[in-house]
C-alpha cells in the first residue's frame, strides 16, 4: 500500500527507440516497421498479421496516425532478450520504469509523465488494464509469443479511442497468421547474480557467507507450436519462470545486504485458432491463462513475508471483415471475457469478472476520405471478500461511441477529427481530438495534435477498504480531466540517418491522490492539478559495413526533457513541486552491431534526480545502467544468447526503499524450427 501515497499523477517519462522507422514509409497497416523486420515480411507475404488489409482496417494493428507512434518488432524483441515487458520498453524506447525490486515485483510504466493506470494497455487491441486498480501486471506477457508492440503517445488516440489513455496507448500483439505447415520452438535461460559476503542486519554485525545458488537465481522457459493451412491456423505456447530474487544490494545505511523473502513462481499459456471463412472474413479465438505465486516482504528488508497468488483466465473472440456488404466498407469486432482471482495473505481475496465488447467500422467513400466509427462496452463484476467489506460485491458499466473523419485532400496532407462520448452510466463526457500530418518535403513530416483526455476513477479509488481500515476509498471522486497538444517533426535526409523530435504540453485537473488525514487514515481525493511540458529528440545512424564480418552498425542517442508542476492545495508554479518519480532528464543510447549470424547490442540509460513524494522532500539519487546482449546463430535452427545487465553494477532505488539488483548474467538458448520456410 506504500504505492498509494504517490498514486495520482505518474512516475516519470516515456519515449521511443525504434529510431530507423522514420527512414521508411508506413506499411499496409500504417505502422512504421524497422528494416530488420522486412526480411520476415517478404518471406511470408501471404501470411501477414491477422487482420491486416491494404485499406488499413486491422483488429490488431494500427492505421496511419497523426500521433507519435513507435513499433518494436519481433526481431528487436529477440535481440534484447529482456526478462519482461518493462525491461524491454526501458531498453528499446528509454521508457521510464519504476520497480519494487527484481523479477515479478510490482512495476510502473510511464508515458509523458502518466503512470500505468493512466496508460491504455491493450493486448491485440483489447483493453487489458485492471478495472479494479487500473494496473497491469507486466509479467503476464510472454515476450517470446509477442509479434510486435505499438506505442502511441498522447491522449485520445484515433484508432482505439480508449477511455483513460491520458499518457498514451501500448498495444501488445500476440496473434499472427501462421506460415504453411508446422512451426515450433523453445527458449531456455538462466539468470545469475554475483554472490558475495553481506551483512545479516542493517546495523552491521554478523557477516553472511556467499550463496553460490545465486548464480542460478532465475530460470525462464517458453515453448510454442504453430500450424498454418489455407483456411485454418493455430498456435499454442507455454511459459514459466522461477525467481529467487536473492541478489546483493547496498541499503540506505551503506551496508551490503542480500535480498530475501521475495521468491516468485509464475506460468502461463495461450492458445489461438484462426479460421478464414472466405476471402473477406476471418474469425479468431484466443485463450490465455496466467498463474503466479509471489512472496512479498512485509517491509523492504523484512524476513517475514505475505504470500500472494494470482489466477487470470481470458477468452477473446475476434472477427475481422475488411470487406463487408460492399467493397468500401469494413468491420471488426471482439467479445472478451476475463476471470481474475487474487489472494493476499490469509484474509484478503477477490474474484472479478469482466466482459468487454468492441465493434469498429471503416468506410472509404473516396480515395481522399475515410470515416471510422465504433463503440465499446465493459461490464464489471467485482467481489472483494474481506472482513472489513460491508458490501463485497460491486458491479459497473463503462463504454463509449466514437466517430472519426480522416481527410487527405492531397497526398502530402492528412487531417483527422475525432469525437468520442464516454459514460459510466452515471455521467457522460465528450472527448474530442483533431490532428494533422503534413509531409512538407520527401525528407520531412510534421505532425500536430490537440486533444482532450479523460479518465473515470478506478474501483479501488472508489470502494477499496484495507483489512485495518487505514486505507478507504472515496465514492464521491470526480473523473480526471485534461487537455493536451503535441508537435512532432520527422526528418530523414538520407536512408542512413533519421531525426525525430517531439514537443508536448498537457494539463490535467482533478488528479486523484491518496492522502493521509489528521486521524491517520488514507483516502483518495481530487486535490491535484498537474501540468507537463516536455521535449524528446533522438538522432539515429544506420551504416551498412562489410568489414570484419559486420553487415550493419546502428547508432542511436536519446535525450528526453520534461518539466512538471503539481498544483495541489496551495501549491503554485513558483513552488515547482514535481510529479513523483519523474526525472527532468533522461539520456539514453545504443550501439547495434549486426553480422550474418548474430548481433551485439549495447545500451545505456541515465535518469536524473527523482522525488518519492509530492512535496519533493524525499529525493532519489540519479542512476545510470548499462546492458549488453549478444546473439549468435548455431546452425540452422538454434541461437545462443548472453545478456549482461547493469554492467556498471549501479546501486540505486527504483522505488523508495526498494533496491534494484546489481550486475547479472543471463545465458540461454533459443530454437525455432520452420520445416517449410522459404529460403
Amino acid at each position: 500500500m506504500v504505492k498509494r501515497t504517490v498514486l495520482g499523477l505518474g512516475c516519470g517519462l516515456w519515449l521511443l527507440m525504434v529510431p530507423s522507422v522514420f527512414a521508411q514509409e508506413p506499411n499496409a497497416a500504417g505502422t512504421n516497421q524497422v528494416q530488420e523486420d522486412q526480411a520476415d515480411t517478404e518471406a511470408y507475404e501471404d501470411y501477414l498479421d491477422f487482420g491486416e488489409h491494404a485499406e488499413g482496417i486491422t483488429l490488431t494493428g494500427t492505421p496511419e496516425t497523426t500521433q507519435q507512434m513507435e513499433v518494436i518488432t519481433k526481431e528487436a524483441i529477440e535481440k534484447r532478450n529482456a526478462q519482461d515487458l518493462a525491461s524491454l520498453l526501458e531498453e528499446t524506447l528509454d521508457m521510464s520504469v519504476t520497480r519494487y525490486g527484481g523479477y515479478g515485483n510490482q512495476t510502473e510504466l510511464s508515458l509523458r509523465g502518466f503512470d500505468t493506470e493512466r496508460i491504455a494497455i491493450l493486448i491485440n487491441g483489447i483493453p487489458a488494464n485492471s478495472p479494479r486498480s487500473g494496473e497491469f501486471d507486466v509479467n503476464q506477457v510472454d515476450l517470446h509469443s509477442v509479434e510486435r508492440i505499438e506505442v502511441i503517445y498522447g491522449g485520445s488516440d484515433t484508432k482505439y479511442n480508449v477511455s483513460g489513455a491520458l499518457g498514451g496507448v501500448i498495444n501488445i500483439i500476440t496473434i499472427k497468421k501462421q506460415a504453411p505447415g508446422f512451426t515450433y520452438g523453445a527458449t531456455l535461460a538462466n539468470t545469475g547474480y554475483m554472490p558475495g559476503e553481506y551483512n545479516m542486519r542493517h546495523t552491521g554485525g554478523e557477516i553472511g557467507a556467499p550463496h553460490f545458488e545465486d548464480l542460478a537465481d532465475l530460470q525462464s522457459s517458453s515453448i510454442f507450436v504453430g500450424y498454418g493451412a489455407e483456411t485454418f491456423s493455430f498456435k499454442t505456447s507455454l511459459f514459466g519462470n522461477r525467481a529467487g530474487n536473492h541478489y546483493l544490494y547496498q541499503d540506505d545505511h551503506g551496508y551490503a545486504r542480500r535480498k530475501i523473502s521475495n521468491e516468485i513462481v509464475d506460468a502461463g499459456g495461450e492458445v489461438s485458432f484462426a479460421w478464414d471463412w472466405s476471402d473477406t472474413a476471418t474469425l479468431l479465438s484466443d485463450t490465455k491463462l496466467y498463474y503466479a505465486q509471489k512472496n512479498f516482504p512485509v517491509t523492504p528488508n523484512s524476513v517475514g513475508y505475505a504470500v500472494s497468488t494470482d489466477l487470470q483466465v481470458t477468452e477473446n473472440l475476434l472477427f475481422n471483415a475488411p470487406i463487408s456488404f460492399r467493397d468500401d466498407l469494413g468491420t471488426e469486432a471482439s467479445l472478451s471475457y476475463q476471470y481474475s482471482k487474487t489472494n493476499y495473505g490469509a484474509t484478503i481475496e477477490s474474484f472479478d469478472h469482466y466482459i468487454i465488447g468492441i465493434n469498429r467500422w471503416n468506410w472509404y467513400p473516396s480515395t481522399k476520405v475515410t470515416v471510422r466509427s465504433g463503440m465499446d462496452w465493459r461490464f464489471l463484476y467485482i467481489d472483494s471478500r474481506s472482513v472489513t467489506e460491508t458490501k463485497p460485491v460491486k458491479t459497473g458499466n463503462q463504454g463509449g461511441i466514437y466517430l472519426t473523419g480522416e481527410f487527405s485532400p492531397r497526398e502530402k496532407w492528412l487531417f483527422v477529427a475525432s469525437l468520442k462520448g464516454v459514460t459510466d452510466t452515471k455521467q457522460g463526457v465528450l472527448v474530442p481530438k483533431i490532428g494533422l500530418s503534413w509531409k512538407i518535403a520527401p525528407q520531412f513530416t510534421l505532425k500536430n495534435n490537440y486533444f482532450r483526455s479523460f479518465k473515470f476513477p478506478d474501483f479501488d479509488d472508489l470502494y477499496y477498504r484495507s483489512l485495518d481500515s487505514m486505507f478507504v476509498g472515496n465514492p464521491n471522486l470526480k473523473p480526471e480531466d485534461g487537455l493536451g497538444t503535441d508537435l512532432t517533426g520527422e526528418f530523414t535526409p538520407a536512408d542512413w540517418f533519421s531525426l525525430n523530435t517531439t514537443c508536448y504540453a498537457q494539463w490535467t485537473e482533478d488528479s486523484i491522490h491518496w492522502v493521509k488525514s489528521a486521524g491517520g487514515r488514507w483516502s483518495p481525493e481530487n486535490i491535484g492539478t498537474a501540468f507537463f511540458v516536455g521535449m524528446d529528440t533522438r538522432p539515429t545512424l544506420t551504416l551498412g559495413i562489410k568489414k570484419a564480418g559486420l553487415e550493419r552498425i546502428r547508432l542511436g542517442l536519446t535525450y528526453q526533457f520534461q518539466l512538471s508542476w503539481l498544483l495541489s492545495g496551495h501549491a503554485t508554479f513558483a513552488d515547482s513541486y514535481r510529479i513523483p518519480y519523474m526525472p527532468t532528464h533522461i539520456i539514453g543510447g545504443f550501439v547495434d552491431l549486426q553480422w550474418k549470424t548474430g548481433s551485439l547490442v549495447i545500451s545505456a540509460h541515465f535518469e536524473t534526480i527523482r522525488y518519492a513524494d509530492t512535496l519533493n522532500e524525499m529525493p532519489l539519487d540519479p542512476y545510470c545502467i548499462m546492458h549488453a546482449t549478444y546473439n549468435q546463430g548455431i546452425g540452422k535452427y538454434l541461437t545462443g544468447f548472453a545478456s549482461l545487465r547493469n554492467i556498471l553494477d549501479a546501486h540505486y532505488e527504483s522505488f523508495a526503499g526498494y533496491y534494484m539488483p546489481g550486475i547479472s548474467l543471463s545465458l540461454g538458448l533459443r530454437a525455432q524450427f520452420v520445416p517449410n520456410a522459404k529460403k
